[in-house]
C-alpha cells in the first residue's frame, strides 16, 4: 500500500492530537471498515493513549495534527 498521501510526520509511533485535542500515539495505519456504513478506509489511523487504554480509529488523517514533542 502506498502512503504517498500521508504527511511525513504521520507514521507509526508518532505523537498526534485528534480533533478533540486528545493526545495519542499512532499504533498503525491500515485498512478499517466502518461498522455503520460498511465503507472500507484504506489508510485509517489507529490511535492509543500513551500510557495505554482504549484504542480508537480516525478514518481521515486530515483530522489529526502533529503533537508538540518538546
Amino acid at each position: 500500500m502506498s502512503r504517498k498521501s500521508l504527511p511525513a510526520w504521520l507514521h507509526e509511533g508518532a505523537r498526534v492530537l485528534d480533533a478533540n485535542d486528545r493526545e495519542a500515539i499512532v499504533q498503525f495505519i491500515g485498512e478499517w471498515e466502518d461498522p455503520a456504513t460498511r465503507r472500507k478506509i484504506a489508510e485509517a489511523v489507529f490511535l492509543r493513549p500513551e500510557g495505554g487504554g482504549r484504542e480508537w480509529v480516525v478514518a481521515d488523517h486530515q483530522a489529526l495534527r502533529e503533537a508538540d514533542t518538546r
